[in-house]
């Protein structure tokens, strides 16, 4: 069993370079119910994952490379890549901090695993967490891999409607203090700008 919560983050940590950085690579054979393969560094694996944003069932395969390399092809949707940043909390939890790649680049998500359900629920996220996104499906790698991009923008469709939504929602966006957008700048998912320069490229 898998529990874990998700966020949107305000900044990256300046210090990235002292902690542990693993590169990942991803894509989906099935999504309903969630069957991925996942090459992470030099180990590659088969999950399948049950129903459930909070916590479901989880189960890893090791494959070899040339297993991988062949499901990997027949992957549908988008490939996500991504550098994952391992940073330990002041509570002793592990951050999974992610940094896309590719044609998600801008999308930073930070992750916490937990023990259980309660202690999810009970936990205290750092001060550069900004909002969590745990039930919003727009931000799950398996919905990722399924989003169609507009060609004018390079951005998905999904995510301009919700940023759409979001700021429908805001009496007055212009007028909104620093930190209190739901994408704010340099972690804008799917921007096409990076994210530790906040640069278009």
């Amino acid at each position: 069993m898998e529990t874990e919560r998700k966020f949107l983050v305000s900044e990256i940590p300046d210090n990235l370079s002292q902690y542990k950085c693993r590169q990942i690579e991803q894509g989906y054979l099935c999504t309903e119910p969630v069957v991925r393969v996942r090459r992470d560094n030099e180990e590659y694996w088969l999950t399948y994952k049950g129903k459930g944003l909070l916590s479901h069932e989880e189960y890893n395969l090791p494959l070899t490379e040339e297993a991988y390399n062949h499901l990997i092809k027949k992957a549908d949707g988008n490939i996500i890549t991504k550098k994952r940043y391992e940073i330990p909390d002041s509570s002793g939890k592990l951050i999974e901090l992610d940094i896309f790649e590719g044609v998600f680049s801008g999308t930073v998500l930070a992750e916490v695993e937990f023990d259980s359900v309660e202690e999810a629920n009970s936990y205290t996220p750092p001060e550069w967490f900004l909002t969590d996104v745990t039930f919003d499906r727009t931000y799950h790698n398996s919905n990722m891999s399924r989003v169609s991009f507009d060609k004018a923008e390079m951005r998905p469709t999904e995510m301009r409607s919700a940023e759409k939504s979001a700021e429908e929602l805001s009496p007055a966006a212009d007028a909104s203090p620093a930190g209190s957008d739901l994408h704010p700048e340099g972690s804008n998912p799917f921007a096409g700008s990076d994210p530790h320069t906040g640069s278009d490229y």
